[in-house]
């Protein structure tokens, strides 16, 4: 079982023990994400993110930092979400220590260099403009913009290409030194470790040799999401990016719920049938038995105190709306009518075999554990999901698909060769 300590400048430490592997993952987590964000300085999370790996006084440059981790072979990066950021290194447990020190040295001790800043500006506008270009990766924000609106949740994590041309070295400096403080930290050790030897470490590198000011740990303020009393018109709830691609590519999707609701348990289950997998409803439907799409699946997305349900599509063009029909008849389906026993069964059998295999990374572990802890408050470990997803039964199933499958209230994102007004046309007729 996972052990969690506070080191005396605040920072919280969780050791998670992870039998039968010779790596060890430490994980820097701070949850502030683009949605704490205001539109002047949108994308400054993520820009930060990105000047952490170039250079501390110790390591004056980037090739210094990279040229250590992979002498030892370390997979090593960091992640911008719109709830939280990470900065992680994996690697052979007998070189633990370099990951401590690398990471502490990066968080606390970035120059962040007003050339570095320059420079990296131009890095951030093409890495913008290579999602714009790549539709299986913008309809993603093209969905998110029709769900969350003129809302942080809305915008795009890397901000705009105004955003971050006219953002200064000043102001992400001072972002970074509101945020990245001991007390707003979470550091997770997983792998081959012990709940003793991390702490001696955590403590010998991310204590004795910070100066930073120790503030009182404490979510950072955020804008939180209200769905509208009404629901919106088409013409909101439907974005399109017109372009000549040579499929569709497609999110479908209804406002849903926050990331630690109880709801999550059966919508699990749902999801599963409707898209996880060559064996799901969707999936059978529209691409096998049809041909309509190459690429059918159902997830859901949740924030704090938000979130978001979708199916994602690549689909024939030309039958769009025969496609869009089609998921329309298998999500009224699993309203309507209980799964089978069977069905059931399978699902929770396929989630639960997913996650034996994904819990073997000592990075899955660690990214896990600190979610659980950021978002619940407590430590959960993944038998109490697994306990949970066992209990789930049909009528829940069905319930939670009524509940928030309403073609009413459905958002549309869609590239493709067609203009607003016909997406439009075909989103009526769900």
């Amino acid at each position: 079982m996972p052990k969690l300590f506070k080191l005396k400048n605040g920072i919280q430490l969780l050791a998670v023990p992870v039998s039968g592997t010779k790596a060890i993952t430490v994980l820097a987590m701070f949850p502030i994400g683009s949605r704490y964000e205001h539109k002047k300085i949108s994308g400054v999370s993520h820009f930060v993110e990105h000047l952490m790996f170039k250079g501390t006084a110790r390591r004056p440059t980037t090739l210094d930092i990279s040229r250590e981790l992979d002498a030892v072979g370390a997979d090593y990066n960091a992640f911008t979400y719109k709830d939280f950021t990470g900065y992680y290194v994996r690697i052979d447990a007998d070189k633990k220590e370099l990951a401590f020190d690398m990471l502490s040295d990066m968080i606390f001790n970035s120059k962040m260099d007003a050339a570095e800043v320059a420079k990296e500006k131009g890095v951030i506008i093409e890495e913008l403009r290579m999602y714009e270009d790549n539709p299986t990766m913008f309809v993603e924000l093209l969905f998110d913009r029709t769900l969350f609106g003129d809302h942080p949740l809305g915008w795009d994590i890397g901000g705009s290409v105004k955003t971050v041309t006219k953002i200064t070295r000043e102001e992400i400096y001072n972002y970074y030194r509101n945020h990245y403080f001991p007390a707003n930290m979470l550091l997770v050790v997983a792998g081959r470790t012990n709940p003793k030897s991390a702490r001696e470490l955590a403590e010998k590198y991310f204590v004795k040799p910070v100066k930073v000011p120790n503030k009182k740990f404490t979510v950072a303020d955020y804008k939180k999401h209200n769905w509208p009393a009404k629901t919106p018109g088409l013409n909101v709830r439907v974005g399109v990016k017109t372009q000549k691609v040579d499929q569709a590519h497609v999110i479908l999707g209804w406002p849903g719920f926050k990331n630690n609701h109880p709801d999550r348990f059966a919508a699990t289950i749902l999801l599963n049938i409707l898209g996880g997998g060559m064996s799901s409803r969707l999936f059978v439907e529209v691409r096998e038995k049809r041909g309509l799409a190459y690429m059918v699946s159902a997830g859901a997305m949740g924030f704090r105190d938000i979130g978001g349900i979708y199916v994602q599509a690549g689909l024939n063009a030309d039958r769009l709306e025969e496609a869009l029909q089609v998921i329309k008849t298998e999500v009224n389906k699993i309203k309507t009518t209980p799964v089978s026993r069977k069905e059931l069964a399978d699902a929770k059998s396929n989630i639960i075999g997913h996650l034996a295999l994904a819990f073997e990374n000592s990075n899955v572990q660690a990214e896990w554990y600190a979610k659980r802890f950021l978002f619940e408050g407590r430590l959960t470990a993944p038998e109490e999901l697994i306990k949970k997803l066992k209990k789930v039964t049909a009528k829940e199933v069905r319930q939670v698909a009524q509940k928030y499958l309403d073609f009413k209230k459905m958002r549309l994102a869609v590239i493709g060769s067609l203009s607003k007004n016909e997406v439009a046309k075909m989103a009526k007729k769900l």
